[in-house]
């Protein structure tokens, strides 16, 4: 009887230590698959702070040319509008298709003239002026594929209905909208322009720039 009772504690005995033993086996196991698990982790959050980082000290976002318009007007609340044309693709007045968006398109994509200097936004109204050689051309005007009317002959007449000081002041507030930050902002933000560009640039007169001065 006792000799059985000593075989049964020895078996039991040994089946605690092996299960001890699995045990401890078990739990270093985890340690490393937890350690392993947290490593890429760690080793991306690492990774991307720098890029936060980057993110954070890049630059201001630009306006971009599709919406400039509004901003313009938003500064020269008097300035023409002339979105009374009819789209062709839904047969309705489009309001959105205006004078200072059409002449932002031909100044930057037609003409491909840098948005932020005042000498290049006053070539692109002397082109409205006919007082340089690009003179403005129906075929690639800005809303001649969008709009069932070309809009060429009223936005020329639009820019010509303008006194110096007028166009003076459209030349200012486009080269403010797109030198100043945009913070994501909307139109309704009505904010002060932060900056203009002071980056330096040599332009060589054109034919016609004398023009511009006359009244």
């Amino acid at each position: 009887m006792k000799k059985k009772l000593k075989l049964g504690l020895s078996f039991l005995f040994v089946t605690l230590i092996v299960a001890i033993f699995t045990l401890l086996s078990w739990v270093l196991e985890s340690g490393e698959l937890s350690m392993s698990a947290l490593e890429p982790m760690l080793r991306q959050s690492s990774e991307s702070a720098p890029a936060v980082r980057v993110a954070q000290q890049s630059g201001p976002l630009q306006v971009r040319a599709q919406d400039a318009w509004k901003f313009v007007y938003e500064k020269l609340p008097d300035l023409p509008i002339e979105n009374n044309y009819i789209s062709q693709e839904t047969g309705k007045v489009d309001p959105n298709n205006t004078l200072v968006g059409r002449l932002i398109r031909y100044h930057v994509f037609v003409k491909g003239r840098p948005p932020n200097y005042r000498l290049d936004w006053k070539l692109s109204l002397a082109d409205y002026l006919g007082a340089t050689p690009d003179y403005l051309v129906e075929d690639v005007y800005p809303g001649k594929d969008v709009l069932r009317k070309n809009p060429m002959e009223g936005d020329r007449a639009a820019i010509q209905s303008l006194n110096r000081t007028q166009r003076d002041a459209l030349v200012q507030a486009l080269v403010d909208v797109f030198t100043q930050s945009s913070r994501s902002r909307t139109p309704a933000a009505r904010e002060t322009p932060q900056g203009r560009s002071t980056s330096p640039e040599i332009m060589q007169p054109q034919p016609g720039d004398a023009k511009l001065l006359t009244p």
